[in-house]
């Protein structure tokens, strides 16, 4: 393998970090191309090649929007055309011995019969099972038995037999044929190695299929954008050529080229491939446009504000390949399973060789070699091995077309046997855009000089509910004094010096913090937070003058998701900062029963922990930086895709938009990809537990029945095509 360092130094990588192209990546050849394993994805080299461990091909980290097949596909495809041709010759000699009247025999001799499928299955086993013989015996150096070990000894024992037959025919015992001649077996090792090659050609295209979902994501992506120039002239320039602060129109029925926001126009865009929404969103001026969604209708022109790997787009594919390569606690199952699994085959083949040589009818050493051969061949490891990563990969492209992106196959897994689901309030339950809508002065001091302060002790504040009192503070034209000695104090509220006095803005913590008595309003505070309303009070120079009322709408889709939830028997807890009296209102809204108030941003970690303490399983929803500790605390994170970097960092899963809807399609994704891994991990391991005491010629004493190594190989070659085939069923699975 290739390390970082530089070509055939065979090493593998582990946990190197991926660094991720832009959304619309120029098209690199695949010999500067990372390439892992599905199976190992810390393997990882430049260029195409195959997994020390595994031997399957390795296949590249960064999907590309091209839809074309790679070279190992063509390369087996090209072996197994080849093969089938070559392979018919020898077959139709072998199996014409079994025609009634012998037909092919009165043709053509014993003897020559024998060179002839000597010659045509030559080629076919040397060139057409090279990459078997190849990665077979890189795995008996590097001590990683796989299926190829099993594949190249099975087809080398029967090839190396026929030929040592075919030229030494007195050194081997009479009674081992018909006439005095050993039996040949060209024409079996010729047809398994074609199988094979079937087998391969039919899993590589199904493997490719898996990355649909991810190119189809990358083709949403324009290639070029239409940009607005200074003078008011336009043209069409490639997308890799936008910049931040670049101004584009966007036409009807065209994609938006990147992420940014509408300056002039209106119209509706279909977001569906983002969020799973097919509902149009109306977009006005100011509203946030989202590259590689569709603008339906209206004309607009918009400002690009992220560009490249920047855009959400590109962070999503980003986000999707590394949930892709990452491994489910459920795959160490199969890993412990393939650890002795192969050692153990070549054990049975070993004692069923011997059995049949020693108890077996005549010819015994013919039963042994063709029975021992059998048991290698059917006893293929790579369904059990691609049973869960195939459907890891196909359900996570899933979830990203339905908004739900998944970052590790960790949480994926856990997110089916979550019983406990603990909301924030702001952003997560409500619009997370609230509005000032209630104003309270007192000491004298009018409204328009209560917000003038208010404003400017909120400009320093990235808080939601301070952006809610500078627009209402601008809407009415008030001027903000100069602010120095700016201080936040997290889950309380904000101090500072306005025009030399002594201000401060926040929550009667705050307020009792600085000595300020508020009790003369406290019954028009509690009035307004009965009606869902967060009060804040606003101090200067230690006097109270006056509190405000900020309301922030619930989400229309919370109160159904969370119905949806209880109903899957997932406790609902909220966890907010907010007052008592406001989270209890909003609580009784929607049905929340449990609810923990006034709880500052250290106290969301520690109230996740009290929970887990009690044996529950936990996923936490938020969206702010300030539940980061607590997402990343949770069993299952889940950031909003509206909310900050830092909680989507922190989160396992990101809901694109923002809505708890996201939380019951990634439950329903978890429980059809767990279930999808269930079904492939029982096919794998039945299949095995059947098939190969058959090989092995355990019906024989009783029917009198074998399993030709022929079928075996077509029964082998089967197996991991149905666990890639039923992995392919996820693309449809209804979240």
């Amino acid at each position: 393998m290739e390390h970082a360092h530089g070509p055939h130094s065979h090493q593998h990588h582990r946990g190197r970090p991926h660094q991720h192209a832009a959304a619309t990546p120029q098209e690199p050849s695949s010999s500067a191309v990372e390439h892992t394993c599905p199976m190992h994805p810390e393997i990882v080299q430049l260029g195409p090649g195959s997994c020390p461990i595994c031997g399957m091909a390795l296949e590249p980290r960064t999907v590309s929007a091209s839809d074309a097949e790679s070279h190992e596909l063509a390369d087996m495809r090209q072996r197994f055309w080849v093969s089938a041709l070559l392979t018919l010759p020898p077959f139709v000699l072998a199996m014409g011995e079994h025609l009634p009247g012998d037909p092919i025999g009165k043709l053509v001799s014993a003897e020559i019969s024998g060179w002839l499928q000597l010659a045509f299955a030559t080629p076919v086993v040397l060139w057409g099972g090279r990459p078997f013989f190849q990665r077979g015996w890189a795995s008996i150096v590097s001590r990683n038995l796989n299926m190829f070990t099993l594949i190249a000894i099975g087809t080398g024992a029967a090839f190396v037999f026929s030929v040592l037959a075919l030229l030494f025919p007195s050194a081997l015992p009479h009674a081992m044929g018909h006439a005095d001649r050993p039996p040949l077996y060209f024409e079996a090792a010729a047809v398994i190695v074609t199988l094979v090659l079937l087998g391969q050609v039919l899993e590589l295209k199904a493997r490719h299929a898996t990355s649909g979902a991810i190119r189809a994501l990358l083709g949403l992506a324009p290639k070029t954008a239409r940009r607005v120039r200074e003078d008011g002239s336009e043209d069409d320039v490639p997308l890799d050529r936008i910049a931040a602060g670049d101004r584009l129109r966007v036409r009807p029925s065209e994609k938006v080229p990147v992420d940014g926001v509408v300056l002039e126009g209106a119209s509706a865009v279909d977001e569906a491939m983002l969020t799973g929404e097919p509902i149009p969103v109306e977009k006005t001026e100011g509203s946030r446009v989202t590259g590689g969604t569709l603008n339906t209708s209206g004309s607009f022109i918009m400002r690009a504000e992220r560009v490249g790997s920047e855009t959400l787009l590109a962070q999503i594919v980003h986000m999707v390949g590394q949930a892709q390569r990452s491994r489910a606690p459920i795959q160490r199952v199969a890993d412990r399973v393939s650890a002795w699994f192969v050692p153990g085959v070549v054990s049975v083949a070993i004692l069923t060789a011997l059995v049949w040589g020693a108890l077996g009818p005549e010819p015994r050493i013919v039963y042994a070699l063709v029975n021992a051969v059998a048991v290698l061949i059917i006893a293929c490891p790579c369904a059990l091995g691609l049973a869960t990563p195939m459907s890891i990969m196909v359900g996570t492209g899933r979830g990203a077309q339905a908004g739900v992106l998944i970052k590790n196959a960790e949480a994926l897994e856990i997110l089916k046997k979550v019983d406990t689901l603990v909301v924030d309030k702001t952003g997560t339950l409500t619009e997370g855009k609230p509005k000032l809508d209630s104003i309270v002065t007192a000491g004298g001091v009018s409204e328009g000089e209560l917000l003038a302060l208010a404003g400017a002790l909120e400009a320093g504040s990235e808080h939601p509910l301070a952006a809610a009192i500078i627009a209402a503070a601008r809407e009415r034209g008030a001027r903000f004094e100069s602010v120095q000695g700016f201080e936040a104090h997290v889950g309380k509220g904000v101090t500072a010096q306005v025009a030399g006095r002594d201000a401060a803005l926040g929550n009667s913590k705050l307020m009792q913090q600085l000595g300020i008595d508020v009790s003369a309003h406290t019954a028009q505070a509690e009035a307004l937070r009965a009606e869902g309303r967060t009060v804040m009070y606003v101090a200067r120079d230690q006097r109270l003058i006056g509190l405000l009322g900020v309301f922030d709408p619930i989400k229309p889709t919370t109160a159904p998701a969370l119905r949806a939830l209880r109903e899957a028997g997932i406790h609902v807890v909220m966890l907010t900062g907010d007052s008592r009296t406001t989270a209890e209102a909003v609580a009784r809204t929607l049905g929340i029963d449990e609810v923990h108030a006034e709880v500052a941003p250290e106290q969301k970690d520690q109230a996740v922990a009290r929970l887990q303490a009690a044996g529950k399983i936990v996923a936490m929803a938020g969206d702010g930086t300030n539940d980061a500790p607590a997402l990343a605390r949770a069993h299952v994170g889940i950031a909003m895709g509206t909310g900050t970097d830092v909680a989507m960092q922190s989160a396992g899963v990101t809901l694109v938009k923002g809505d708890l809807n996201g939380i019951v399609r990634a439950r329903h994704l978890s429980e059809h990809v767990i279930r999808n891994i269930h079904q492939n991990l029982f096919f794998a391991l039945v299949y095995n537990a059947l098939g190969v005491p058959v090989a092995a010629g355990l019906l024989y004493p009783f029917f009198g029945v074998l399993l030709s190594p022929i079928f075996a190989s077509a029964a082998m070659a089967l197996s991991s095509v149905s666990v890639v085939g039923n992995a392919l069923r996820l693309r449809r699975a209804r979240l």
